[in-house]
């Protein structure tokens, strides 16, 4: 039996849930976002909370049972308050900026790169060295900050690239000369 499956979903008040069968569609203040379940798994509205349960027993039905719920929670989360990430520029001439929707960002590369706007995402950019990416799925926020990392990953000498805010990089010792 799956420990977060159990768990009812809470429907907070200014958002809407619908059940049709398979699919769930999730409208609040935000935007709306919608996703089918896999058949072994049943959801239904009690009250305002969405309940999750297996049609079937079976490990990997436990597994789709516990994984579903959290995407629904997320959903659920997604539209009334949104998801954001931040990720910090570090090096000199490093930075950021907006072009219309698309995001510049030069990183000693000869020229900048152009990150195109992905529908449901919006980019903020503070003192050309900060970047953040807020949405209202929280799979395609976290994607696209992934993406825009891999543009110049910080590396472990001087500590230079696209990182997320708070995160820790090992930095490792540079050639000691010789005596």
């Amino acid at each position: 039996m799956s420990r977060l499956g159990r768990i009812p979903v809470a429907i907070p008040e200014g958002v809407q849930v619908k059940i049709d069968g398979q699919k769930i569609d999730v409208k609040g203040s935000k935007g709306s976002l919608s996703r089918t379940l896999p058949l072994e798994i049943k959801a239904e509205i009690k009250d305002t909370m969405i309940h999750f349960s297996p049609t079937r027993e079976g490990d990997t039905v436990n597994a789709q049972w516990g994984l579903n719920r959290v995407l629904v929670s997320n959903m659920v989360t997604g539209v009334s308050k949104g998801y954001r990430k931040d990720l910090e520029i570090v090096g000199v001439g490093y930075k950021a900026e907006l072009k219309g929707k698309d995001l510049s960002i030069s990183a000693g590369f000869s020229s900048p790169c152009i990150f195109k706007a992905v529908p449901g995402i919006t980019f903020g950019v503070e003192n050309q060295t900060k970047i953040s990416i807020e949405g209202i799925d929280k799979e395609k926020v976290g994607e696209v900050a992934a993406e825009i990392r891999m543009i110049r990953k910080p590396e472990p000498y001087k500590g230079k690239g696209i990182k997320y805010a708070g995160e820790h990089i090992r930095r490792k010792a540079g050639k000691v000369a010789g005596k």
